[in-house]
């Protein structure tokens, strides 16, 4: 028996939304679907990104066992020293390779710019500013295009 059938046992079929009308217990939906706030990481970023983080625990792994085997003064650390560098300078590696696939996307397929308020209104107010300049530029000409004379003549070919 589900919950809508236990809450409505003993009454007819159609008043079950009459009962939610006049403020009976509804029961809550177990998943409900909200839009995204942010944009999904296009395919190739995420991959990036994914490998930059699986190498980044990977190499925290390893300077934690090269760290507890030197306390230990196993023949180990060394080894474990040495590839530890080698791993943070992979990580890095990976880290940049996140920011540059990211750069490299946002070039190729173009992205929405936001701007904030501030530029663009500073960029409303530039805009209104040249077609002030423009307009007396315009109305001290007299209207006319420049270059023609005579512009009402027939041309002369």
């Amino acid at each position: 028996m589900s919950t809508q059938e236990r809450g409505s046992a003993g009454a007819p079929v159609g008043t079950a939304r009459a009962d939610a009308a006049y403020g009976a217990r509804v029961p809550r939906q177990l998943w409900v679907e909200e839009p995204a706030r942010k944009r999904r990481m296009p395919d190739a970023v995420r991959t990036a990104a994914v490998r930059a983080v699986l190498i980044m625990s990977l190499t925290i792994i390893q300077a934690m066992v090269a760290f507890l085997s030197t306390l230990t003064g196993s023949w180990l650390a060394f080894p474990m020293v040495l590839s530890s560098v080698a791993s943070t300078v992979v990580a890095t590696w990976a880290v940049l390779d996140v920011w540059v696939t990211r750069q490299v996307w946002n070039q190729r397929h173009g992205v929405v710019s936001e701007p904030s308020s501030t530029a663009r209104q500073m960029r409303r107010e530039r805009r209104r500013a040249q077609r002030a300049a423009r307009a007396a530029e315009r109305d001290e000409a007299g209207g006319r295009i420049r270059g023609r004379r005579n512009a009402g003549d027939l041309s002369r070919a």
